[in-house]
């Protein structure tokens, strides 16, 4: 049955050669690629998210990336229930998924989905980003600490992203966040397909941050700045969206509108990046029934051997 079709996930920290790995995989295998990331969703964010250029993707379908435009939200329960479609339909031709990216969150729901909770509302969401634009965001947060104070109580004054959308929340369904969290999720993979979750995970932290500055250079050389240019002059895009406060994204967009210097974004940059592998790599160490695999101690071809004999001892079973 197509059911019993094996699904690999790669997971791994940002600038770990996971992409690299996957089209390999693919020029060998009948795989078709689900994105496991939250910056490649977005339409016409290709440099900073280190997106697979079209003639890397030529041949090799890709699926989840560039479904949603900078200015629209997307969840991670949006991403449990279209991965689980992606899964299916891959499998209905008889191809193997292979599920591929850092977003960590997005694993994690799919093994253990997270509470339903209402779509975002863009008519509230709109007012809410008026309100931010006409008294502050100190304003708002004090709003939320009257209405939600569980949640607010955990929530930064400054995070203005998960400020609004608790909000939004509250507005929308006269419920707090807090009590949608509290909600039993649902437990198990959204397929009954064998999974094989192999991980890169380097040990030596200096390789993978030569990495991540060498991928940064790349990115400025690309013309990173010019691609937040081109988001920038859209009246609709704003430092709160969440696709803007991806790393990269916020600091560039910060030297566009001359509130960074040239040499502090690029400061700043590198360590948000340096952040975010440390986050990454702390969320993987809670991942179960992982095979682990050493990028720092394997080479590109040596690591793409071993992924192959998981999917040859998983398409046998």
């Amino acid at each position: 049955m197509a059911a019993e079709r094996p699904v690999l996930a790669l997971l791994g920290p940002t600038a770990s050669g996971k992409t690299d790995l996957a089209l390999r995989l693919a020029e060998t295998w009948p795989i078709e690629v689900v994105s496991v990331d939250s910056g490649m969703i977005y339409c016409g964010m290709d440099i900073g998210t280190a997106k697979p250029s079209l003639e890397e993707r030529r041949g090799i379908p890709h699926h989840l990336i560039d479904i949603r435009d900078p200015a629209e939200a997307y969840s991670a329960a949006q991403f449990r229930h279209d991965a689980a479609v992606c899964v299916a339909a891959i499998h209905e031709r008889g191809r193997i998924p292979l599920l591929v990216g850092g977003t960590m969150l997005y694993f994690r729901v799919l093994q253990t989905a997270m509470a339903s909770m209402p779509d975002a509302d863009p008519v509230i969401r709109r007012a809410l980003d008026q309100e931010i634009v006409e008294h502050g965001l100190t304003v708002l947060y004090e709003r939320l600490g009257r209405l939600d104070p569980v949640t607010a109580q955990r929530l930064k004054p400054t995070d203005r992203q998960r400020i609004q959308r608790a909000m939004e929340v509250m507005l929308q369904t006269g419920r707090p966040l807090s009590y949608w969290h509290a909600q039993t999720p649902a437990e198990g993979l959204p397929w009954t397909a064998p999974t094989c979750w192999m991980g890169l995970f380097p040990e030596d932290r200096s390789w993978l941050h030569h990495r991540i500055e060498r991928r940064l250079e790349q990115m400025w050389q690309q013309g990173l700045l010019d691609e937040v240019r081109q988001l920038a002059r859209r009246p609709d895009i704003h430092p709160g969206l969440p696709a803007l406060r991806a790393v990269g994204y916020r600091q560039a967009l910060q030297y566009v509108q001359g509130q960074l210097t040239q040499e502090a974004m690029r400061d700043q940059s590198l360590f948000a990046t340096r952040q975010l592998a440390k986050r990454q790599l702390t969320w993987m160490r809670g991942f179960k029934g992982v095979q682990w695999l050493d990028p720092c101690r394997l080479d590109a071809a040596m690591l793409c051997k071993e992924l192959e004999l998981v999917l040859k001892k998983a398409h046998n079973t």
